[in-house]
């Protein structure tokens, strides 16, 4: 399976923004669905279903 790398933007109570590399769109997912110790500028790799911090 493919995978694909997210940075997290900025935060927001408990929601997460998210901009996939190489692109300019945000999304915005639940903190609850992101690994401890995401914030902003946190590198997100994202690959069976699930993030993992890469940087």
């Amino acid at each position: 399976m493919e995978y694909k790398i997210y940075t997290v933007t900025r935060i927001e109570g408990e929601y997460a923004y998210i901009v996939p590399e190489g692109e300019r769109e945000e999304l915005f997912i639940a903190m609850a669905l992101l690994p401890l110790g995401a914030d902003v500028g946190t590198r997100l790799k994202y690959e069976s279903f699930c993030f993992e911090i890469i940087g």
